[in-house]
């Protein structure tokens, strides 16, 4: 129900700002003309833009036929469109919509049109090769794939032939170069389909058609990691269209791409590679020691092998983005293979002296690096080229397979980083884990405080970049925290027929006690009784399935042991099952099976989830999935948290964004995304309810979503359990009339 039902004889042709676009469903909904018309106009002033769209109601499709249409009639103009999603199941929904809209136009004109669309992803969810892709790891997977398709493998097959190589590979790089993918839309399961018939590897397939395809769809890593972007997009064209969508945790994703956390376990695993390596090295000089000399005179002349290298091999991208990358030859100190196995090995003990700390320290770059220089003796420029060394080293020694070497290779990423980057970031050593506060465990947290770093070349390079989400508010805070300036910020409402979502702000329980997850009162027994009794109550009145959210697995966890030996666990059970999501991802996906069997057979479920976790950011709960959402308190982020003091600290130096501005954005746009799970249509209907006092205050409310604000009544902002429930009773039972849409 995207946008209608779209059987036979959909036909819509639509004149958006004078351009010709074709529309593959019956009707368009008013929000999503005004998308159009809005995406028109970042697209013909070649800018960025901000766009905040309700769930369910066709964005993607907009998006789609509003881009293809474009690129159809300019197409000297935008050559190309990324559409960036953040999980698998996201993306082959996007491919699916354009398969459709493809169709669309092949069944107007009569022909087949030249149009390529493509899906990529990891070699784990590409690979055809039976031994590798029975891997269950995608690191696994990566390291196998790599020993067999290596260059130096496949040298030493020719010389050799019982050394294994990858058939599929060979196939591909002996044929599939020529012949580029034939024109059509291309999810994972066709690439791979693709391949098996041809013989291909489907996934160098992918890498190798991204160049002349005309819309990639990949996630988010692609372009915002740096060390995964030089690899796979780096020669895109600047004439592309770059989609984020479901871009609500955008800053996160980018702070990520740029932070390394290191522990004493892997400083210790760091020192048995580097034995390795020394081992190998030994092993090389006494057979073949003209290898070792060819690479000492190319890093003299400073080649970067990064241009001869090949496609299969061992290619360290650079952790820094491309303008920091300096391009020189390697300092004469790190040159010779010992050398830098020494520079390294000094390096490691130096963190490792770090890391035996009693309290929590502190530091910036800088005195970070005039640290390691009055202890050790190392200074930056050697630091800066680490990585670079690191990867020239590990293909002069064939070193095919890397999955066992990655402690080594996180500790010269964390060396470049620490060496380029003076401002942004920070560096904290805590001796022990948040989580466990009792067992001494240190740990180095190198923390990218500023969003903008990583998407910056994002912004530089394409000429226009769609930031979009069904949760986007407030829309200013995006161009602050990611600095850039945005042609046109716009966010849409719902029209609808009927009033298919219900906020409700639950502030009190039926003793008038106020019930909030606030630090100072969610131990309360009486608060905890009270969230108890509105789940009892909503359980016993919703049809089919409830999901409820709690702000952290520590809160969840405390509230369901309380419920248990109040009995109440014991009354809800007898309206419902109950399903709790862990931190076990496979323990979940079992939960959420058994959930949705639960809805479909009748019994009816709940389902006890976490804001952040798995549950609340990429699953829908359609139809009768999800009838009510009840969020139990604000899911403010753990305050207590030095990385997060860091970066607030930094956002409202550097951004003049006060740090309780910012932490109830980031608090109310994951109640939105929580909430926004239940609507995933306009045929769809669902409660949502907001379980915390704090809810109705403007500042908490006026940073919700406007498509969910303007449902809030002033008469639903501080209800009791039993208003709540007589409210939702007369709700539901006006939704379960039919309905003609």
């Amino acid at each position: 129900e995207r946008a209608g039902p779209g059987g036979e004889a959909a036909k819509m042709r639509l004149n958006i700002d004078g351009l010709l676009v074709y529309f593959p469903y019956d009707f368009i909904y008013p929000e999503q003309y005004s998308y159009m018309l809005e995406l028109k106009r970042i697209l013909d002033a070649k800018g960025h833009g901000v766009l905040e769209m309700p769930s369910g109601t066709g964005k993607t499709v907009s998006l789609l036929s509003l881009l293809v249409a474009y690129q159809m009639a300019y197409p000297t103009e935008v050559t190309k469109l990324i559409y960036c999603s953040r999980t698998v199941p996201e993306i082959e929904k996007v491919i699916e919509e354009l398969r459709k809209l493809i169709d669309y136009y092949e069944k107007l004109s009569g022909n087949n049109i030249e149009f390529l669309a493509l899906a990529l992803s990891s070699r784990k969810n590409l690979c055809i090769h039976p031994e590798v892709s029975s891997q269950r790891f995608g690191k696994e997977v990566d390291g196998k794939c790599r020993s067999l398709t290596a260059s130096h493998i496949r040298m030493q097959h020719s010389s050799n032939p019982t050394v294994p190589i990858c058939q599929f590979y060979e196939e591909f790089d002996l044929h599939g170069k020529q012949v580029p993918l034939t024109s059509g839309i291309y999810n994972l399961d066709d690439l791979k389909a693709y391949g098996k018939q041809k013989g291909w590897c489907p996934y160098f397939l992918a890498r190798y058609s991204i160049l002349h395809a005309n819309i990639i769809v990949y996630s988010y890593h692609y372009l915002l990691d740096p060390k995964i972007a030089d690899l796979v997009s780096k020669e895109l064209s600047r004439k592309s269209v770059v989609v984020f969508d479901e871009a609500h945790n955008i800053d996160n994703v980018c702070i990520d791409s740029m932070s390394v956390n290191i522990t004493r376990r892997m400083l210790d695993q760091c020192q048995n590679n580097i034995e390795t390596i020394q081992k190998t090295i030994q092993h090389i000089k006494e057979t073949d020691a003209a290898k070792l000399k060819e690479e000492y005179r190319q890093l003299v002349e400073g080649l970067k092998e990064a241009h001869i290298a090949r496609e299969t091999d061992v290619y360290l991208a650079n952790p820094v983005l491309p303008d920091e990358i300096l391009q020189e030859s390697v300092p004469g100190n790190i040159r010779t293979a010992e050398h830098f196995v020494g520079f390294m090995k000094r390096f490691v003990e130096y963190l490792k002296s770090r890391l035996r700390v009693h309290h929590v320290v502190a530091e910036n770059p800088p005195s970070f690096l005039k640290d390691v220089f009055d202890k050790v003796c190392i200074e930056r420029k050697p630091l800066r080229f680490c990585s670079e060394r690191l990867r020239s080293l590990l293909q002069t020694l064939e070193i095919a397979d890397l999955s066992n070497f990655s402690p080594i290779i996180l500790v010269s990423n964390f060396a470049t980083l620490v060496s380029t980057y003076a401002k942004g970031f920070t560096i904290i050593m805590e001796p022990f884990d948040d989580k466990t506060p009792t067992i001494i465990n240190p740990i180095l947290h190198f923390s990218c405080m500023d969003p903008s770093i990583a998407i910056k070349p994002v912004f530089e390079r394409f000429q226009s970049v769609i930031i979009t989400s069904g949760t986007l508010s407030p829309l200013d805070m995006y161009p602050k925290i990611l600095d850039f300036r945005p042609v046109i910020m716009a966010t849409f409402t719902m029209t609808l027929s009927r009033t298919c979502l219900c906020p409700l702000i639950v502030g009190r329980g039926n003793d008038q006690v106020t019930i909030s997850s606030k630090f100072e009162t969610r131990e309360d027994i009486a608060v905890i009784r009270n969230y108890g009794n509105l789940l009892l109550e909503m359980s016993a009145i919703v049809p089919d399935g409830i999901v409820s959210f709690f702000t952290s697995y520590h809160y969840m966890e405390n509230i369901v042991a309380s419920w248990y030996e109040q009995g109440i666990l014991e009354n809800i059970q007898r309206n419902k099952l109950i399903f709790i999501e862990t931190q076990d991802a496979a323990e979940t996906s079992v939960a959420l099976e058994k959930y949705q069997e639960a809805c479909e057979n009748g019994r009816g479920a709940i389902l006890l989830s976490v804001a952040r976790g798995k549950v609340s950011e990429g699953i829908d709960f359609v139809h009768h999935y999800g009838r009510a959402v009840i969020m139990f308190g604000v899911p403010y982020v753990y305050t207590q948290s030095r990385i997060l003091k860091a970066r607030l600290e930094y956002i409202r130096d550097q951004f003049q964004i006060r740090e309780n501005d910012f932490l109830t954005f980031d608090a109310m746009r994951h109640a939105a995304q929580c909430v926004g799970r239940v609507i995933r249509g306009k045929t769809d209907y669902g409660l949502m309810i907001f379980a915390d006092k704090r809810f109705a205050r403007a500042d908490k409310r006026g940073k919700l979503p406007r498509w969910i604000q303007e449902h809030i009544t002033d008469s639903n902002l501080n209800l009791t359990v039993d208003e709540a429930v007589q409210i939702a009773k007369h709700f539901l039972r006006q939704m379960a009339q039919p309905f003609q849409q």
